[in-house]
């Protein structure tokens, strides 16, 4: 699973041998020998020398493969990716993760679910994880709304039970359960941010997809790339991703018959954010930076996602609400 000793030990490399061994032993074959993949990748000239963050639509659970692969071959370039932190729950998949210098992200709704279904045995229902996640936002953002949050039909377990979260200790004498949650999330945020800052060290790019799930058509995107984007200054490449659910449609990451096109849109320069810029410094992932600028990340995101928007088919594009047409609910995170 993914907790904060697992965070800890990951070590990043500037040429990560699980890519290179993935992409020679699975990719290669499977492109080069597989009659009708087709990978397009248009707008190369758009990608500048430095390291870049790649903002990306996604349809699939591997639809960055061959743009990974397209990048490798072309440009001898490599990246790290965000990927949810739910791939950690299966030690194969979890090593897999590592040795291809993915970045696994941390969410409250990770942390609640992942620490409900340890201490109960159980998954939260959806009525239990809304309450319980109203009430972590409540502790992390208290001016927001005064108004009491009803814990009488929750497991009383967990807010009496001492024991660790994630690798963290919770002891319910010195903290509320709220403050327990928060406090797992800024430790392993701060890691996640320490990864990140390897990563650009490295001189590695990172992928990120905005949208935070998958989903067919594109959502509005969330404001956690924006945070990383604007407190290191790095310019953002939007790619558009057509046709890659249609050659992934499984669970297993072996490419069907079909065409991918990628489209590599202009950058966005920390420049050409300007009307976002932040004239402070400030910690990504904190309640503070996400409650003070939040309009401005989300702002920088949106501009964001309309780029994406403009390289993608009419069916990939921004769906009718804005909402993901994909997987919600607690499956988002286990």
């Amino acid at each position: 699973m993914l907790d904060l000793p697992r965070l800890k030990r990951i070590r990043l490399m500037k040429r990560p041998i699980g890519q290179v061994f993935f992409a020679n032993v699975v990719l290669t074959p499977n492109y080069n020998h597989l009659p009708g993949v087709d990978i397009e990748v248009r707008g190369l000239e758009n990608i500048p020398d430095e390291p870049v963050i790649y903002a990306m639509n996604h349809t699939d659970r591997f639809n960055y493969f061959p743009f990974m692969y397209r990048l490798w071959k072309l440009e001898d370039r490599y990246m790290t990716v965000w990927v949810k932190g739910k791939y950690y729950e299966q030690p194969l998949v979890a090593t897999f993760m590592e040795l291809t210098s993915n970045l696994p992200t941390v969410s409250r709704g990770y942390i609640i679910t992942k620490d409900f279904t340890l201490t109960m045995g159980r998954r939260p229902s959806e009525a239990e994880y809304d309450t319980l996640r109203t009430l972590v936002n409540r502790e992390a953002a208290p001016d927001e709304d005064a108004s009491t949050v009803d814990t009488s039909e929750l497991p009383t377990k967990l807010f009496d039970t001492k024991r660790k979260i994630l690798g963290v200790d919770f002891d319910p004498n010195e903290c509320s359960y709220a403050v327990g949650i928060n406090r797992v999330f800024d430790a392993m945020m701060r890691e996640f941010v320490r990864l990140n800052e390897r990563s650009f060290e490295l001189g590695l790019d990172l992928l990120v997809f905005p949208q935070g799930t998958r989903s067919i058509r594109l959502p509005r995107g969330r404001i956690g790339m924006m945070e990383i984007a604007m407190r290191y200054q790095k310019t953002i490449v939007p790619v558009g991703c057509n046709g890659c659910d249609l050659v992934y449609t499984g669970s297993v990451p072996i490419a069907k018959e079909g065409t991918v096109v990628y489209r590599i849109g202009e950058p966005i320069t920390y420049d050409d954010l300007s009307d976002f810029h932040i004239g402070e410094d400030f910690q990504p992932f904190t309640a503070e930076a996400e409650h003070t600028h939040r309009d401005k990340f989300q702002g920088a995101v949106d501009l964001v996602m309309d780029r994406i928007n403009d390289l993608l088919e009419p069916q990939y594009q921004f769906s009718d609400d804005l909402q993901s047409t994909g997987v919600r609910g607690t499956s988002r995170f286990m």
